[in-house]
């Protein structure tokens, strides 16, 4: 039985996940792959914190490179994170033609055409199943499961802080603050949460999406990106009170030779699927051709998830080394570059929800509902909240699809009129 030695950068939370992994079924990888993988190599700056995982003796390291540089190791493991020391060490190990596991999302957002070209030149294999999704095996769904499709559209829920703070909010009515402070004490939300809240994270994420699906990677300057850090408990009653639920949701969608990219706290159906994804949990929606809808769910970080997803991409690599293959030298093939094109935002069609603070006198809504139709905006729905103090009242409305331009514009001439007593409030609907 051949073997193959790993070696793993980054002895962090997903790190000691993999190694921990590693170790305890080696016996049962072998048997099931026909390839026997032994870890080799562990380096990490910190190599005497306990993290709970029994290394074999002489594993730990602090020399990165030297890990690289071992000639027993023909798998390296990219547990480090970011942009930085991540990427210089991923080049330096494809250079050295060994093949690369990673789940940095943000690295492959970024500069992954630059790594999976480095990959390519060198005939060396790069995965990262855990880039989007943790133990979701979406990545594996779109490179082989439906490779038969053309696929028209994904949605996901991709990042666990915010469903469950969405959930939160929903469930308990709790202000967002509140329940941000309660996923940073339980582990879900960093110290720093912006990366999060603000839906770059999921960005990064949908970028991968795009470029799997449609062959060409759009960058992140170019992502309409909206989080859910200014989302108001009111919105998340109101939008339940019409039978929806707020998710931020990923949006990957082709239209003609157009691709559609972004991300935005949208409302969903209650009788949608992904409506009943709640808490931590991620799930991606996929429609193709061929396939119609199928869905995968499942949690979408931590260290045993996302572990096992690296785990499996290990597995994969080993057997292709074992039969002298390499399935994925270019790791996301360009094969539409020039044939589509990134979809402007401001052309993209939705229907939309819109909450005005509108001023208690006769005729104000009227002057609202005139100005959204001469921009092409019409109202399917709409209802008068309860009144207050403030000389304002809460009005909700729900668009037929508009385009979003259009809309922009009709919310900006209504706030320049006086009729509304705060910015108007704009989410968008499936």
């Amino acid at each position: 039985m051949s073997e193959i030695g790993v070696g793993i950068l980054g002895f962090g939370t997903v790190g000691a996940g993999v190694a921990d992994g590693l170790l305890k079924h080696r016996s049962v990888m072998a048997a099931r792959l026909g390839v026997d993988i032994e870890l080799k190599k562990i380096a990490d700056l910190d190599i005497t914190t306990d993290r709970g995982v029994a290394v074999p003796s002489g594993v730990l390291t602090t020399d990165a490179q030297s890990v690289i540089d071992d000639p027993s190791v023909r798998i390296v493991v990219e547990t480090i994170g970011g942009t930085g020391v991540a990427k210089q060490l991923v080049l330096a190990a494809l250079k050295a033609k060994k093949c690369v596991v990673t789940a940095n999302k943000k690295l492959l957002a970024e500069h992954g055409r630059e790594i999976f070209d480095t990959a390519a030149e060198n005939g060396v294999d790069i995965y990262f199943g855990a880039s989007v999704g943790g133990g979701i095996p979406i990545i594996r769904v779109l490179r082989e499961g439906l490779a038969g499709n053309d696929i028209e559209s994904i949605h996901g829920i991709l990042n666990g802080t915010c469903n469950y703070i969405l959930t939160r909010m929903e469930r308990e009515g709790a202000p967002f603050d509140e329940v941000l402070k309660d996923a940073q004490r339980l582990g879900y939300a960093e110290a720093n949460p912006s990366l999060d809240i603000d839906g770059f994270d999921t960005a990064h994420k949908a970028c991968i999406l795009a470029a799997l699906a449609y062959g060409f990677q759009p960058t992140m300057d170019q992502v309409r990106v909206e989080g859910i850090r200014n989302l108001n408990g009111l919105d998340v009653k109101y939008a339940a009170d019409f039978g929806y639920r707020i998710k931020l949701l990923a949006v990957v969608a082709k239209d003609g030779d157009e691709v559609e990219v972004g991300v935005h706290p949208t409302l969903i159906p209650l009788s949608h699927m992904l409506a009943s994804v709640n808490d931590a949990f991620n799930a991606a929606m996929v429609k193709g051709d061929l396939s119609d809808y199928t869905m995968y769910y499942g949690r979408g970080a931590g260290r045993a998830p996302t572990a096992s997803t690296v785990i499996g991409d290990i597995g994969d690599i080993a057997r292709n080394i074992a039969h002298g293959e390499t399935r994925y030298a270019r790791g996301v093939p360009a094969y539409a570059e020039g044939a589509v094109r990134l979809k402007a935002a401001g052309d993209i069609v939705s229907k939309f929800y819109v909450r005005f603070m509108v001023a208690d006198k006769p005729g104000a809504f009227g002057a609202i509902a005139s100005t959204l139709g001469r921009h092409g905006v019409s109202i399917s729905a709409a209802t008068q909240k309860e009144t207050n103090e403030t000389g304002f009242v809460p009005v909700v409305a729900l668009t037929h699809k508009a385009r979003t331009s259009d809309l922009e514009e009709a919310l900006a001439e209504i706030k320049a009129s006086g009729v509304v007593g705060a910015d108007p409030i704009k989410l968008r609907m499936i």
